[in-house]
């Protein structure tokens, strides 16, 4: 018998070898929180945990195979991953399907969003590039940086879906902060962007994503229309207090008054149920996920492992503050899910998946003097 559990127990070993233990534990965690956390926002019904679940064995079955794949082979993937994720953004544009435009490809089985996968292979072409150029990078090697991070970018808008389209595009950007980009390069993105601002209000922005800032500046203005989501939202929050009003036991969610609280809006259903002690909670979980992240970028010992696993990290960073800010009133609604605790299928293993690119880093980083 002994023989067979220490037979069992090598065999364990062998198959979570390039896992990162302290990083997956967190993962864990949150994903345990987030079923618990949609059970209640979802009346109890065990369909859509189940669903999650399934989702979310996906995930980790996508982050344990690549974590199994040394850097060096992802590096020489990553143009043709790259290529291959622009494909179903040119397709969603001709059959897409979603709310305010062309989002999701309805296979029948799940709807599949395609801009999500360019929040993982986004960073990886971004960081194949500068792998093989003089770093920090000289202003040509920026503007075709430039441009691997604008086309998808500018496929992503024309869905129209402006929140992915900036998480995108921020996911980029860190690989080039990373790279030792100065810090004048990123002031002057960010004044091109302010100066367009104005032709992006009159030409480019539709009428409900112009409703979503001018709500953000005075949610009060329409309590009954465009401000309800974030009032609701804040309500919530604050009616959980300290502990909260206890798991279940969430009145703006189960009396439909928090708009979208099992997708953008859940993280609003856990302060109230659970208060400050659950945010904080699963925001010290978030903030472990990143520093591990961070840690691993650090420890790396060639550029693209580096840059994939800083970039990667930091990208997972601002979809929490985003979510948050959003949730909590202080940016725009942008419909920008919470990691792992928002109800979503390719967001959830996509972000499993960049998650085991970061584990690669770590299982197969040289030793020193071989």
């Amino acid at each position: 018998m002994k023989i067979i559990l220490r037979w069992l127990f090598d065999l364990f070993l062998r198959f979570v070898r390039t896992l990162d233990l302290p990083l997956l534990g967190a993962l864990l965690a949150l994903m345990a929180i987030g079923l618990a956390v949609l059970y209640s926002a979802a009346d109890h019904s065990p369909r859509l945990v189940m669903a999650q679940g399934a989702r979310f064995a996906v995930g980790l079955a996508a982050m344990w195979a690549l974590s199994r794949l040394p850097p060096t082979q992802l590096r020489n993937w990553t143009p043709l991953v790259y290529a291959a994720s622009l494909l179903p953004l040119l397709l969603v544009l001709l059959i897409g399907t979603g709310k305010h435009g062309r989002h999701w490809i309805d296979l029948k089985v799940f709807y599949f969003q395609p801009a999500e996968l360019l929040k993982l292979t986004l960073p990886m072409m971004v960081a194949w590039y500068l792998n093989g150029q003089a770093l920090p990078p000289r202003w040509r090697t920026v503007m075709v940086a430039a441009v691997l991070i604008g086309v998808p970018t500018l496929l992503i808008l024309l869905q129209p879906d402006f929140g992915t389209a900036m998480l995108v595009g921020i996911s980029g950007a860190f690989a080039l902060y990373l790279s030792g980009l100065p810090w004048w390069w990123f002031g002057a993105a960010f004044s091109a962007v302010a100066a367009i601002a104005p032709v992006a209000w009159f030409w480019l922005l539709r009428p409900y994503q112009k409703h979503r800032v001018l709500t953000f500046l005075d949610p009060e203005s329409d309590p009954l229309g465009t401000g309800w989501n974030i009032i609701q939202s804040k309500i919530a929050i604050g009616a959980g207090g300290m502990t909260g009003k206890g798991w279940g036991e969430g009145s703006q969610s189960h009396l439909n008054y928090l708009p979208e609280h099992t997708t953008d809006f859940i993280f609003a259903v856990l302060g109230e149920e659970f208060g400050w002690v659950g945010v904080v909670t699963v925001l010290s979980l978030y903030l472990f996920v990143v520093g591990r992240c961070l840690w691993i970028a650090a420890e790396a010992r060639d550029g693209y492992s580096r840059l994939i696993a800083g970039s990667l990290g930091l990208a997972f960073c601002v979809y929490v503050i985003v979510n948050g800010g959003m949730i909590a009133g202080l940016l725009p609604v942008v419909g920008v899910p919470m990691p792992l605790l928002s109800y979503g299928g390719t967001s959830a293993v996509s972000l499993l998946a960049g998650l085991g690119v970061v584990m690669a880093v770590r299982a197969h980083r040289p030793v020193h003097g071989r």
